[in-house]
């Protein structure tokens, strides 16, 4: 092991903005599945042996490639991806839980814009992690432009930043509509208490979701273009395919696949989620504006 050592795995836009981040006190490596033209690019075998790795490869693409290329040898790892499995509706700490102990692993979350970070912007993220510890070391790494938090609250934490796609994909429909900044607000609003109603029902805390990991992380990608969500709700509500929009998009927008993880877990659990439901309806076909008739009257 490569001790002391610092890798990002995945290298996309988010993976190169950690990676610039970490670099700035550190030497910093990063890999990903295709060559890319970026300082201290490694190949995998090199970054999986690194003491200490940022993964920040797509939450829909985890499970298998763990499967397929992690071997744990006690590396202490930050998760920088947020999303539900669609597939199963199980949520990352369960996945990574079967390959990495919890004194181990943390989870990134918080309002943050890759494209902000990488010039270097002021920030602030939570690490979520059942280890004061972990946090205590991988703190250490970050910027003096990025200021870090630490919570226990893995599962709340996780729920925010997942469920916060979705409803910025609500919120650039409502903007796509010209429906106004009162609606707006008020969806915004009511998909804070919508998420962390879903939240409850598993042991989060209710005050994930009043701070950085959730009212600050929404309220961030529900009002801005720079959010790849909320892009995917102003072209449903212009008239395109989810298709076209996605080609268009040429970037992973974890809030399509997540519709489908809280729709699965609400049906399940059978907890109220009117908008996740609606938007999931939107993304299959559904009528942007009987949606609104429908989320009014209900």
């Amino acid at each position: 092991m490569r001790k002391g050592q610092i890798a990002v795995i995945g290298a996309g836009k988010w993976g190169q903005a950690l990676h610039f981040a970490l670099s700035s006190k550190q030497e910093c490596f990063i890999s990903s599945r295709t060559k890319r033209d970026i300082k201290n690019f490694v190949d995998l075998d090199f970054a999986l042996s690194c003491e200490y790795l940022v993964i920040a490869i797509p939450a829909q693409e985890i499970r298998t490639w763990l499967k397929e290329n992690f071997v744990f040898k006690n590396q202490k790892i930050l998760v920088a991806s947020k999303g539900i499995e669609a597939s199963s509706g199980e949520f990352l700490n369960n996945i990574y839980a079967d390959f990495v102990p919890d004194e181990n692993i943390g989870f990134i979350s918080g309002p943050s814009f890759a494209a902000e970070v990488i010039k270097a912007l002021p920030c602030a993220l939570v690490l979520n992690s059942k280890s004061k510890e972990l946090y205590d070391e991988f703190s250490k790494f970050f910027p003096d432009f990025i200021k870090t938090y630490y919570s226990k609250d893995i599962i709340g934490a996780e729920i925010a930043g997942a469920y916060k796609n979705v409803l910025a994909i609500a919120s650039g429909i409502c903007e796509g509509l010209n429906l106004g900044k009162n609606a707006q607000a008020s969806l915004i609003a009511r998909g804070l208490v919508e998420m962390q109603r879903f939240g409850k029902h598993f042991g989060a805390k209710k005050a994930t979701f009043l701070g950085l990991s959730g009212a600050g992380d929404l309220f961030l990608t529900a009002n801005s273009t720079m959010s790849r969500n909320y892009r995917v709700g102003l072209g449903l509500a212009q008239g395109k395919s989810l298709e076209l929009i996605l080609e268009e998009l040429k970037e992973v927008a974890e809030g399509v696949k997540t519709a489908t993880a809280i729709e699965k877990l609400s049906n399940k659990y059978t907890i109220y989620t009117p908008i996740a439901k609606e938007v999931k309806l939107i993304l299959d076909g559904k009528n942007p504006k009987d949606s609104l008739k429908d989320l009014i009257k209900n």
